[in-house]
């Protein structure tokens, strides 16, 4: 008898490509004998829910969708107190995440790439009651993954970030904040603010791959300062184009955990999905706390 494997699936993500290929997804976890139960989300948290409901019953789950999709794929296992092994297949509009661990925007490739890969541990992080993947902002950029329309998102794809990012950067008020780590105390007005785990944040602000390191307990946190005027905007927005942070403009660290303080409760996200917010926050890095299957021909370079 196979192994068995539940697929979780937002038919939502991206421009609804991953029903157009199941079938194929389906022979193929078949023919590599997995008996495969399928989960159609209904709605947000309803990933999580059948994640935690049967994670007992099968070898491996797999997320078909976005990085929120992965998150509600993790956040069920993590809340169940399980390590079953993660398969992820991007099919929304962004993929940061996906991006960063370098799988295939080919639906089929990546379904190989899951079959023919090994495990690997990463890190995840806690956010007060919550976990993250990849990233937790607040500030500009942030409402654009949740305000964004589906159907926005599927017919512009990517574009459609950049455009609501570039609108926030311009307009946002700024938000102060006091960020504590265990060897850096930052504060001031903020634009935006990030803790992540990724080379890429909405595609909009990128990082370098040879300093992000998916499991090394680490996350790098990035504070942006509010402009005085429009040559320190023009500032940031160079500094985000050639990758190169300013610390006149950007308040940066390396860090396993950290405590925002703020005079009000500002929304975040999490993974790109709306998340309330709270007056203190804490994050901190579980240090491999899940495991993912990648293809062996990636796995060196995560």
């Amino acid at each position: 008898m196979g192994k068995k494997l539940m697929i979780i699936l937002n038919p939502a993500a991206g421009k609804r490509r991953a029903q157009r290929y199941m079938f194929d997804i389906l022979e193929l976890f078949s023919t590599a004998d997995y008996q495969c139960t399928v989960h159609i989300t209904k709605g947000p948290g309803d990933g999580t829910t059948a994640v935690k409901k049967n994670t007992d019953q099968y070898d491996m789950i797999i997320a078909i969708g976005g990085d929120g999709t992965l998150n509600e794929v993790v956040t069920g296992l993590l809340d169940s107190k399980k390590n079953t092994p993660i398969g992820y297949i991007p099919a929304g509009s962004t993929n940061d995440f996906a991006t960063t661990l370098g799988l295939s925007k080919d639906l089929i490739i990546a379904t190989k790439d899951i079959i023919e890969g090994s495990k690997i541990k990463l890190d995840v992080g806690s956010f007060n009651n919550k976990y993250f993947t990849y990233v937790a902002s607040f500030g500009a950029f942030t409402g654009a993954s949740y305000s964004t329309p589906q159907i926005a998102k599927n017919l512009l794809g990517h574009a459609a970030y950049v455009l609501s990012g570039i609108k926030d950067l311009a307009s946002i008020s700024p938000i102060r904040m006091r960020v504590e780590t265990s060897s850096n105390t930052f504060e001031g007005d903020y634009l935006f603010g990030a803790v992540s785990n990724s080379t890429s944040i909405g595609k909009i602000m990128t990082f370098d791959s040879d300093v992000v390191d998916l499991s090394d307990g680490l996350f790098e946190v990035t504070l942006i300062k509010s402009p005085q005027n429009a040559m320190d905007l023009g500032k940031i927005i160079t500094s985000i184009q050639n990758v190169d942070f300013d610390p006149d403009c950007f308040d940066t660290c390396i860090t396993s955990e950290a405590t925002f303080y703020s005079d009000t409760n500002i929304p975040w996200t999490l993974d790109g999905e709306y998340f309330k917010g709270d007056s203190i926050l804490k994050v901190k890095n579980l240090h491999n706390a899940i495991t993912l299957i990648l293809n062996r021909r990636k796995s060196d370079s995560v």
